[in-house]
């Protein structure tokens, strides 16, 4: 694709990677001249009332909020751009509100069933977000949110599950997109969609895999390298 890795997006997690190597890592201008330079990484304005500190408007697809953070703890992880907590928190709020709001008057948007991110949907493959609104729910878009919004991420589990059921419902958990108002139900499981849903979830539980990925040196050494600040990191 010849498509150079600058934020905000999911891709944050590769410079964490690189600045982790013990032979090869890159150094700091890398970050703040490679990662830190796109036409979208400082946002600063409000939407919903929330204030979005880097990143699209509106937030973008909110796998943003989800795949880096797989493993790399946010809960007290900052830097000179940014608290990413509160940048997480402050994009799922962001995309939940859009929901409940729901503009384009779509069937089945509310306080229990939301959350925009790309997904399988009735026109095809499509990055969800509130500027790109098809009227297509994404089931691991809330259920990943756990972390971030576990009174609401829990609302849309138990909506999923148990108002919508057998539609949504298959032998490999929920299916990857629906869309209660063009009458459209995915047979689709994507596991990059799969996945998050387990691992945040558990997150959210036990901090299982940020504990386990952030006890790694290799990667401390490479945060700390970038300038990251974190409980998880010793001193």
């Amino acid at each position: 694709m010849n498509h150079q890795i600058h934020g905000w997006n999911e891709c944050l997690i590769t410079y964490v990677m690189a600045a982790s190597s013990p032979k090869y890592a890159i150094d700091k201008k890398v970050y703040d001249q490679g990662w830190a330079t796109g036409d979208y990484f400082k946002n600063g304005k409000e939407f919903y009332k929330t204030k979005l500190p880097l990143g699209f408007d509106y937030g973008g697809p909110l796998f943003f909020s989800h795949y880096s953070f797989m493993g790399i703890d946010p809960r007290g992880l900052k830097d000179q751009y940014a608290d990413y907590m509160q940048q997480n928190q402050a994009h799922t709020q962001i995309n939940y509100a859009y929901c409940v709001d729901n503009p384009k008057k779509y069937k089945g948007y509310g306080p229990n069933s939301w959350g925009l991110t790309a997904s399988d949907s009735h026109k095809g493959y499509a990055a969800h977000s509130p500027t790109e609104d098809l009227g297509v729910i994404s089931p691991t878009a809330a259920l990943s949110a756990m972390p971030y919004a576990p009174k609401e991420s829990m609302a849309a589990l138990k909506h999923f599950y148990n108002d919508l059921g057998d539609k949504i419902w298959s032998e490999y958990g929920f299916v990857d997109g629906f869309s209660e108002h063009h009458d459209w139900y995915a047979k689709s499981h994507l596991a990059i969609d799969q996945g998050p849903i387990i691992v945040m979830i558990e997150n959210h539980r036990t901090g299982l895999l940020w504990k386990l990925f952030m006890s790694s040196p290799d990667v401390q050494r490479g945060l700390t390298k970038l300038g990251f600040e974190s409980p998880q990191i010793k001193k």
